[in-house]
């Protein structure tokens, strides 16, 4: 599977992970992908608190993650639990904090799609099984683009969804970035200056090899 599809992947199972906490939750998701494809974000997992000692569910950060992601105690609006913060991850790690959330069941449908310098993100949550008493499931993401179409709530290049219980929620986002795996037009065009100096160079070699040897005087 493609980084940035199990990066999807990751942000919908825990907007799902609700399922697994009982159905009332707080899931609120936010990311900032990066042009050079690293992610910054946080990830808020939250209970409704029930005492003054209430932690919230259980989180753990994978072992070779715990120096890049920071845990934080959360207690807002009478929900308990925690807040994961992190800069610069890879593609590749950041799927890996899904084992914070632990299992959040096969209620999400998805699809990233690029075509060129065109990214295509759509799919659905399933939240049919969830109380709809005191469930917060948002999504939020922040691209290095113009968004072109979304069904989403699209502010100046943050497309936020809000995910009601005991329905199934779509989501679509078109969104224009450079491709960071690409070459860059600046490198391809000093490639292509490189690629025409050496055919000249080699040209005009090749033409003071074979040009016609100069006359001897002394020999007319």
């Amino acid at each position: 599977m493609p980084p940035a599809r199990r990066l999807l992947t990751l942000l919908l199972a825990l907007l799902v992970v609700g399922t697994a906490l009982g159905g009332c939750a707080r899931v609120r998701t936010a990311l900032a992908l990066q042009p050079d494809d690293t992610v910054t974000g946080e990830i808020v997992i939250a209970t409704p608190e029930r005492g003054p000692d209430d932690t919230g569910p259980a989180i753990t950060v994978p072992a070779d993650l715990e120096s890049e992601v920071d845990v934080a105690a959360y207690r807002q609006d009478g929900y308990a639990g925690s807040v994961l913060r992190f800069d610069d991850l890879t593609f590749d790690q950041v799927p890996q904090l899904i084992q914070a959330a632990g299992p959040a069941g096969g209620a999400v449908q998805f699809q990233l799609r690029r075509a060129g310098n065109r990214v295509q993100v759509g799919g659905r949550v399933d939240l049919k099984t969830v109380s709809v008493d005191r469930a917060d499931f948002q999504l939020k993401i922040s691209f290095p683009g113009d968004v072109l179409d979304t069904d989403g709530e699209d502010e100046a290049g943050t497309v936020s969804w809000t995910f009601t219980p005991g329905e199934v929620g779509d989501f679509n986002a078109v969104v224009a970035y450079d491709d960071p795996n690409a070459p860059s037009a600046v490198n391809w065009t000093i490639g292509l200056g490189l690629l025409v100096a050496a055919a000249a160079a080699g040209t005009i070699w090749y033409a003071r090899q074979t040009r016609n040897p100069a006359v001897d005087r002394a020999n007319r």
